[in-house]
């Protein structure tokens, strides 16, 4: 079985680095005197791009900020939680720097900068509980209820409910609106939950109709998207998603983390398997991680013995494989064969699809993959998964994917100022651990699982 413990090297830097970043801030949001930093060069290159970061826009404002995160993520951990300690409180360097440490799992020294984007005293809400539950007065639900988008929508919306109707405390009214999966439909959707009083809105859930939302130039309701759009998410709003491009990331930093550096990619021919395998690539080179080479795949592969046979000769610790679980299983024999059956496996969360059967899947013994906290071990405010699909059809088979994210959604809405005001906040959702960064985007932390006679087991969550 693959190895999956946590090094005691790694969480005794985290303990480390919590001291160093109490250490570089003797008031909270303060950072020493420009002329007391000594900044690493790739980290005062990052902050010089940051500061030209506002005035840019469409494709050179995305490109800088690629730029930003190249630079931050050759520094190593230490690095990167002194240099951010350091900044003071405003520079626009910060959230950058804060995001690149929320993805290694770091602590931030401070709350992230967000000036006014946030307005959580409009609708007159009562004060949050202690435990940060305060949701707003009145939320419209923008989902694709008809039209190509509708079968997704039903588990998003029956989870969110499940999270509505599984809290006893003050819940705000809510309604439903149609956004028929089009661009046009979302629009309409939220003017109408504008007009209608509504001061919060959850979704719309297609990528097309996010992106027309956030390019629309008035925006006064405070919302929560579903999907990436082709644009950063605007000042006020939050975006949350189930991302292909979650799972490369998430393999990435798992991988890193583990002391793997050279990675060959095997990847599906579909879409999902391409982003997946695309945001890997980038992130995996940026972390200085080096991938040998990548193999595209059909569906059902044909022989790769003379292509596998070269790869394991390439110094290769590990693979990462953006495939469904029937592309998986015909691999694993050629694996073996090639020498590469031993090396640290990871795939994404389309591993499990078309697996079921642990005689078969028994080939996928070893492989690790992301997965959402409630279905590989629950989440003590909803029944078992396995209980749940037996009684909600939304909830069962693929479609639980989906539940758990309507349920978090929920969760979102009601403790979205927690994350956006603390520092280092996070609730435990179904789908795994959330937080918020710096720039309105979910940052999601999976659940780990590996199969193992032929059947998926939970990892310890840091293992």
């Amino acid at each position: 079985m693959l190895s999956v413990r946590i090094r005691p090297a790694r969480a005794l830097l985290a303990l480390l680095l919590t001291a160093l970043l109490a250490s570089c801030a003797t008031t909270p949001g303060a950072g020493p005197t420009p002329s007391a930093v000594r900044f690493a060069p790739a980290f005062g290159n990052a902050a010089t791009l940051a500061r030209q970061d506002a005035i840019l826009s469409g494709q050179a404002r995305s490109d800088n900020a690629r730029e930003i995160d190249r630079l931050l993520a050759t520094l190593d951990d230490a690095t990167l939680a002194r240099d951010a300690a350091a900044l003071q409180a405003g520079d626009p360097l910060y959230n950058f720097a804060g995001r690149a440490l929320q993805r290694r799992g770091l602590p931030l020294p401070r709350p992230f900068d967000r000036g006014t984007q946030w307005h959580f005293d409009a609708g007159n809400r009562p004060p949050a509980e202690s435990d940060g539950y305060r949701p707003p007065m009145k939320v419209a639900v923008l989902l694709p209820l008809s039209g190509n988008l509708a079968t997704a929508a039903a588990p998003v919306r029956d989870g969110l409910l499940a999270g509505y109707y599984g809290e006893h405390r003050r819940r705000p009214d809510v309604q439903f609106y149609d956004t028929t999966g089009t661009a046009a439909g979302a629009t309409a959707a939220y003017a109408r939950a504008a007009a209608e009083g509504a001061d919060f809105v959850v979704g719309p859930l297609g990528r097309d109709e996010v992106s027309a939302l956030f390019q629309q130039p008035q925006l006064a309701v405070p919302m929560l998207v579903l999907n990436r759009g082709a644009v950063a998410p605007p000042d006020g709003k939050a975006g949350f998603s189930l991302a292909p491009e979650d799972d490369g990331l998430a393999a990435a930093e798992y991988l890193l983390a583990r002391e793997r550096r050279m990675t060959l990619i095997i990847e599906g021919s579909d879409d999902n398997g391409r982003r997946a395998s695309q945001a890997f690539r980038e992130r995996f080179s940026e972390r200085g991680g080096k991938v040998t080479r990548v193999i595209s795949v059909a569906e059902t592969p044909g022989d790769l013995s003379a292509i596998l046979a070269t790869a394991s000769q390439e110094g290769v610790d590990s693979v990462f494989l953006a495939v469904r679980g029937g592309t998986a299983r015909a691999l694993t024999p050629q694996l073996a064969l090639a020498g590469l059956g031993g090396k640290t496996r990871v795939g994404t969360s389309q591993l499990t699809s078309g697996t079921g059967k642990p005689v078969e899947d028994m080939a996928l013994d070893g492989i690790a993959f992301p997965t959402e906290t409630w279905t590989s071990r629950g989440v003590p405010a909803l029944p078992a998964a396995s209980v749940t699909g037996e009684r909600v059809p939304t909830a069962r088979g693929p479609a639980a994917r989906l539940f758990a994210f309507g349920y978090d959604a929920w969760l979102l809405t009601a403790y979205l100022e927690k994350l956006a005001l603390g520092a280092n906040t996070e609730i435990r959702g179904a789908t795994g651990r959330l937080q918020l960064d710096g720039f309105g985007n979910v940052v999601r932390t999976p659940s780990w699982s590996v199969f193992s006679g032929g059947q998926a087991v939970p990892v310890a969550d840091g293992g």
